[in-house]
Protein backbone atom coordinates (compact mmCIF):
# COMPACT_ATOMS: atom_id res chain seq x y z
CA UNK A 1 0.00 0.00 0.00
CA UNK A 2 1.53 3.30 -1.08
CA UNK A 3 1.77 6.21 1.33
CA UNK A 4 -0.37 9.30 0.81
CA UNK A 5 2.67 11.58 0.99
CA UNK A 6 6.43 11.46 0.67
CA UNK A 7 8.92 13.70 2.44
CA UNK A 8 12.37 14.61 1.12
CA UNK A 9 15.07 16.47 3.07
CA UNK A 10 17.85 18.53 1.48
CA UNK A 11 20.97 20.01 3.13
CA UNK A 12 21.62 23.52 1.81
CA UNK A 13 23.67 26.57 2.74
CA UNK A 14 22.02 29.62 4.31
CA UNK A 15 21.86 31.65 1.08
CA UNK A 16 20.35 28.70 -0.82
CA UNK A 17 17.46 28.05 1.58
CA UNK A 18 15.01 30.64 0.26
CA UNK A 19 15.48 30.16 -3.52
CA UNK A 20 15.46 26.38 -3.15
CA UNK A 21 12.31 26.48 -1.01
CA UNK A 22 10.52 28.67 -3.53
CA UNK A 23 11.64 26.47 -6.42
CA UNK A 24 10.40 23.30 -4.69
CA UNK A 25 7.00 24.88 -4.09
CA UNK A 26 6.83 25.97 -7.74
CA UNK A 27 7.42 22.40 -8.95
CA UNK A 28 4.72 20.84 -6.78
CA UNK A 29 5.88 20.54 -3.17
CA UNK A 30 2.86 20.80 -0.88
CA UNK A 31 4.97 22.48 1.82
CA UNK A 32 8.60 23.24 2.63
CA UNK A 33 9.97 23.81 6.12
CA UNK A 34 13.44 25.10 7.02
CA UNK A 35 15.25 23.61 10.02
CA UNK A 36 18.65 24.02 11.65
CA UNK A 37 20.88 21.17 10.47
CA UNK A 38 22.99 21.63 13.62
CA UNK A 39 20.09 21.53 16.09
CA UNK A 40 20.84 19.78 19.39
CA UNK A 41 24.59 20.04 18.75
CA UNK A 42 27.29 22.45 19.97
CA UNK A 43 26.94 24.26 16.62
CA UNK A 44 23.22 24.96 17.06
CA UNK A 45 22.51 28.54 15.98
CA UNK A 46 19.79 30.62 17.69
CA UNK A 47 17.53 32.33 15.17
CA UNK A 48 14.66 34.37 16.52
CA UNK A 49 13.57 37.96 16.75
CA UNK A 50 10.82 40.25 17.89
CA UNK A 51 9.28 43.48 16.63
CA UNK A 52 12.07 45.92 15.89
CA UNK A 53 14.82 43.28 16.08
CA UNK A 54 13.90 40.71 13.44
CA UNK A 55 16.79 38.49 12.32
CA UNK A 56 18.41 39.55 9.02
CA UNK A 57 18.05 36.01 7.70
CA UNK A 58 15.37 33.37 8.06
CA UNK A 59 17.66 30.37 7.56
CA UNK A 60 20.59 28.81 9.35
CA UNK A 61 24.23 28.51 8.30
CA UNK A 62 23.48 24.85 7.56
CA UNK A 63 19.80 24.45 6.79
CA UNK A 64 17.67 21.41 6.12
CA UNK A 65 14.74 21.84 3.76
CA UNK A 66 11.97 19.33 4.40
CA UNK A 67 9.66 19.18 1.36
CA UNK A 68 6.35 17.31 1.37
CA UNK A 69 5.04 15.85 -1.90
CA UNK A 70 1.96 13.92 -2.92
CA UNK A 71 2.95 10.25 -2.82
CA UNK A 72 1.56 9.43 -6.27
CA UNK A 73 2.32 6.13 -7.97
CA UNK A 74 6.10 6.62 -8.01
CA UNK A 75 7.38 8.94 -5.24
CA UNK A 76 11.03 8.60 -6.32
CA UNK A 77 10.15 9.80 -9.82
CA UNK A 78 8.12 12.69 -8.39
CA UNK A 79 11.12 13.93 -6.42
CA UNK A 80 13.58 13.30 -9.25
CA UNK A 81 11.40 15.35 -11.60
CA UNK A 82 11.21 18.14 -9.02
CA UNK A 83 15.00 18.23 -8.62
CA UNK A 84 15.44 18.28 -12.40
CA UNK A 85 13.03 21.19 -12.81
CA UNK A 86 14.76 23.14 -10.04
CA UNK A 87 18.16 22.58 -11.60
CA UNK A 88 16.81 23.60 -15.04
CA UNK A 89 15.94 26.93 -13.43
CA UNK A 90 19.60 27.39 -12.53
CA UNK A 91 19.28 26.54 -8.83
CA UNK A 92 21.77 23.98 -7.55
CA UNK A 93 19.52 21.83 -5.39
CA UNK A 94 21.52 18.88 -3.99
CA UNK A 95 20.29 15.32 -3.99
CA UNK A 96 18.03 14.59 -1.00
CA UNK A 97 19.63 13.36 2.21
CA UNK A 98 16.63 11.17 2.88
CA UNK A 99 13.26 10.24 1.43
CA UNK A 100 10.58 8.74 3.61
CA UNK A 101 6.89 7.91 3.26
CA UNK A 102 4.41 9.89 5.34
CA UNK A 103 1.10 8.16 5.94
CA UNK A 104 -2.04 10.24 5.93
CA UNK A 105 -3.66 10.66 9.31
CA UNK A 106 -6.14 12.73 11.24
CA UNK A 107 -3.97 15.86 11.38
CA UNK A 108 -6.40 17.68 13.66
CA UNK A 109 -6.26 14.86 16.18
CA UNK A 110 -2.47 14.66 15.85
CA UNK A 111 -2.14 18.38 16.55
CA UNK A 112 -4.52 18.21 19.49
CA UNK A 113 -2.52 15.37 21.00
CA UNK A 114 0.37 17.81 21.53
CA UNK A 115 -1.66 19.76 24.11
CA UNK A 116 -2.32 17.89 27.34
CA UNK A 117 -3.84 19.31 30.55
CA UNK A 118 -1.39 21.55 32.46
CA UNK A 119 -1.41 21.98 36.22
CA UNK A 120 -0.35 25.22 37.92
CA UNK A 121 -1.23 25.28 41.61
CA UNK A 122 -5.00 25.09 41.92
CA UNK A 123 -5.40 25.74 38.18
CA UNK A 124 -5.76 23.14 35.50
CA UNK A 125 -5.58 24.38 31.89
CA UNK A 126 -7.50 21.78 29.90
CA UNK A 127 -7.85 21.91 26.08
CA UNK A 128 -11.48 21.73 24.99
CA UNK A 129 -10.95 18.27 23.48
CA UNK A 130 -9.57 16.76 26.74
CA UNK A 131 -11.30 15.49 29.85
CA UNK A 132 -10.39 17.32 33.05
CA UNK A 133 -8.30 15.23 35.49
CA UNK A 134 -10.21 13.76 38.40
CA UNK A 135 -10.17 16.07 41.39
CA UNK A 136 -9.10 19.15 39.43
CA UNK A 137 -10.04 22.20 41.53
CA UNK A 138 -10.16 25.09 39.06
CA UNK A 139 -10.52 24.00 35.44
CA UNK A 140 -9.86 26.43 32.60
CA UNK A 141 -11.25 25.06 29.33
CA UNK A 142 -9.28 26.41 26.40
CA UNK A 143 -9.44 26.37 22.62
CA UNK A 144 -6.73 28.77 21.41
CA UNK A 145 -8.03 28.91 17.85
CA UNK A 146 -5.78 31.36 15.95
CA UNK A 147 -4.59 33.13 19.12
CA UNK A 148 -1.46 32.75 21.24
CA UNK A 149 -1.83 31.19 24.67
CA UNK A 150 -2.28 27.50 25.45
CA UNK A 151 -0.38 27.35 28.73
CA UNK A 152 2.44 25.34 27.20
CA UNK A 153 4.90 28.23 26.82
CA UNK A 154 7.02 29.20 29.84
CA UNK A 155 5.96 32.86 29.64
CA UNK A 156 2.29 31.93 29.96
CA UNK A 157 2.97 29.50 32.79
CA UNK A 158 4.98 32.14 34.66
CA UNK A 159 2.07 34.59 34.50
CA UNK A 160 -0.44 31.94 35.51
CA UNK A 161 1.72 31.01 38.48
CA UNK A 162 1.90 34.67 39.57
CA UNK A 163 -1.90 35.00 39.36
CA UNK A 164 -2.42 31.76 41.29
CA UNK A 165 0.06 32.85 43.95
CA UNK A 166 -0.54 36.60 44.28
CA UNK A 167 -3.94 37.68 42.95
CA UNK A 168 -6.25 38.98 45.68
CA UNK A 169 -9.90 37.97 45.70
CA UNK A 170 -12.05 40.63 44.04
CA UNK A 171 -9.10 42.41 42.40
CA UNK A 172 -9.64 44.14 39.07
CA UNK A 173 -7.42 42.79 36.28
CA UNK A 174 -6.30 44.00 32.85
CA UNK A 175 -4.75 41.42 30.50
CA UNK A 176 -2.90 43.53 27.93
CA UNK A 177 -2.15 41.46 24.83
CA UNK A 178 -4.70 38.85 25.86
CA UNK A 179 -4.26 36.35 23.01
CA UNK A 180 -6.56 33.40 23.73
CA UNK A 181 -7.70 35.11 26.95
CA UNK A 182 -6.01 32.50 29.10
CA UNK A 183 -4.66 34.94 31.72
CA UNK A 184 -7.85 36.98 32.00
CA UNK A 185 -9.99 33.85 32.29
CA UNK A 186 -7.62 32.35 34.86
CA UNK A 187 -7.90 35.57 36.88
CA UNK A 188 -11.70 35.31 36.80
CA UNK A 189 -11.51 31.66 37.87
CA UNK A 190 -9.24 32.66 40.75
CA UNK A 191 -11.84 35.11 42.09
CA UNK A 192 -10.96 38.42 40.41
CA UNK A 193 -13.61 41.11 40.23
CA UNK A 194 -13.69 43.13 37.01
CA UNK A 195 -11.60 41.46 34.31
CA UNK A 196 -10.75 42.99 30.95
CA UNK A 197 -8.52 41.95 28.07
CA UNK A 198 -7.21 43.83 25.06
CA UNK A 199 -5.33 42.76 21.93
CA UNK A 200 -4.31 44.21 18.56
CA UNK A 201 -5.40 40.98 16.79
CA UNK A 202 -9.11 40.66 16.00
CA UNK A 203 -8.80 36.86 15.88
CA UNK A 204 -7.40 36.89 19.41
CA UNK A 205 -10.28 39.02 20.70
CA UNK A 206 -12.78 36.64 19.11
CA UNK A 207 -11.04 33.55 20.51
CA UNK A 208 -10.85 35.13 23.99
CA UNK A 209 -14.56 35.91 23.99
CA UNK A 210 -15.41 32.36 22.96
CA UNK A 211 -13.13 30.94 25.63
CA UNK A 212 -14.73 33.14 28.28
CA UNK A 213 -18.16 31.82 27.31
CA UNK A 214 -16.83 28.25 27.37
CA UNK A 215 -15.60 28.82 30.92
CA UNK A 216 -18.75 30.62 32.08
CA UNK A 217 -16.77 33.62 33.36
CA UNK A 218 -17.45 37.33 33.01
CA UNK A 219 -14.65 39.11 31.17
CA UNK A 220 -14.67 41.89 28.59
CA UNK A 221 -12.36 41.65 25.57
CA UNK A 222 -11.81 44.36 22.99
CA UNK A 223 -9.49 45.41 20.22
CA UNK A 224 -6.68 47.76 21.24
CA UNK A 225 -7.98 50.38 18.78
CA UNK A 226 -11.15 50.61 20.87
CA UNK A 227 -9.40 50.67 24.22
CA UNK A 228 -8.99 54.22 25.46
CA UNK A 229 -10.20 53.81 29.02
CA UNK A 230 -8.49 55.66 31.87
CA UNK A 231 -9.48 52.85 34.19
CA UNK A 232 -6.84 51.72 36.71
CA UNK A 233 -6.60 48.09 37.76
CA UNK A 234 -5.34 46.24 40.81
CA UNK A 235 -3.30 44.00 38.53
CA UNK A 236 -2.09 44.61 34.97
CA UNK A 237 -0.63 41.57 33.22
CA UNK A 238 1.19 41.77 29.88
CA UNK A 239 2.75 38.70 28.28
CA UNK A 240 4.17 40.10 25.06
CA UNK A 241 7.87 40.61 24.15
CA UNK A 242 10.58 42.85 25.53
CA UNK A 243 10.64 45.54 22.81
CA UNK A 244 6.86 46.16 22.84
CA UNK A 245 6.94 46.06 26.64
CA UNK A 246 9.55 48.82 26.71
CA UNK A 247 7.56 50.95 24.28
CA UNK A 248 4.34 50.36 26.21
CA UNK A 249 5.80 51.24 29.62
CA UNK A 250 3.98 54.60 30.05
CA UNK A 251 0.66 53.17 28.85
CA UNK A 252 0.83 50.06 31.04
CA UNK A 253 1.90 52.00 34.13
CA UNK A 254 -0.96 54.45 33.57
CA UNK A 255 -3.41 51.58 34.06
CA UNK A 256 -1.98 50.37 37.39
CA UNK A 257 -3.92 51.52 40.46
CA UNK A 258 -2.05 52.89 43.52
CA UNK A 259 -0.82 49.84 45.40
CA UNK A 260 -1.57 47.71 42.35
CA UNK A 261 0.72 45.21 40.63
CA UNK A 262 2.27 45.14 37.19
CA UNK A 263 3.25 41.72 35.86
CA UNK A 264 5.32 41.34 32.69
CA UNK A 265 6.49 38.30 30.79
CA UNK A 266 7.77 37.48 27.32
CA UNK A 267 11.17 38.65 28.57
CA UNK A 268 14.36 36.61 28.23
CA UNK A 269 16.67 36.48 31.25
CA UNK A 270 19.31 38.49 29.40
CA UNK A 271 16.72 41.22 28.69
CA UNK A 272 15.39 41.52 32.24
CA UNK A 273 17.69 44.30 33.50
CA UNK A 274 17.08 46.46 30.42
CA UNK A 275 13.29 46.09 30.59
CA UNK A 276 13.21 46.68 34.35
CA UNK A 277 15.30 49.85 34.00
CA UNK A 278 12.77 51.33 31.56
CA UNK A 279 9.94 50.82 34.03
CA UNK A 280 12.00 52.11 36.93
CA UNK A 281 12.65 55.31 34.96
CA UNK A 282 8.87 55.75 34.80
CA UNK A 283 8.49 55.27 38.55
CA UNK A 284 7.77 51.57 38.89
CA UNK A 285 10.67 49.33 40.02
CA UNK A 286 10.36 45.71 38.88
CA UNK A 287 11.96 42.54 40.20
CA UNK A 288 12.26 39.05 38.75
CA UNK A 289 9.38 37.16 40.33
CA UNK A 290 10.21 33.80 38.76
CA UNK A 291 12.07 32.23 35.84
CA UNK A 292 11.72 29.17 33.63
CA UNK A 293 13.69 27.87 30.65
CA UNK A 294 15.49 31.16 30.05
CA UNK A 295 12.36 33.34 30.40
CA UNK A 296 11.43 35.57 33.34
CA UNK A 297 8.36 37.10 34.91
CA UNK A 298 8.90 40.66 36.18
CA UNK A 299 6.59 42.18 38.76
CA UNK A 300 6.34 45.23 40.95
CA UNK A 301 3.82 47.31 42.91
CA UNK A 302 3.15 51.02 43.00
CA UNK A 303 3.43 52.78 46.31
CA UNK A 304 2.47 56.41 46.97
CA UNK A 305 6.01 57.73 46.54
CA UNK A 306 6.42 55.84 43.28
CA UNK A 307 3.17 57.34 42.05
CA UNK A 308 4.35 60.85 42.88
CA UNK A 309 7.68 60.17 41.22
CA UNK A 310 5.99 58.97 38.05
CA UNK A 311 3.65 61.96 37.89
Amino acid sequence: MKSSFVEASFLVAEHEAEPCSEALLEVGALSVSVEDADASSPDEQPLFGEPGTEPSTHAWRNSVLVALFDGGDDPSKTIADAIAHVRDAGIALPLPQAIRPVDDQDWVRATQAQFAPINIGRLWVVPSWHEAPAGAELVLRLDPGMAFGTGTHPTTRLCLAWLERELAHGASVLDYGCGSGILAIAAAKLGAGMVEGVDIDAHAVEAARENALRNDVTATFRNADNFHARQRYDAVVANILSNPLKLLAPALIAHVAPGGALVLSGVLERQAIEVASVYESHGLPLQIASAEDGWVCLSGRFNDSAMRGAA
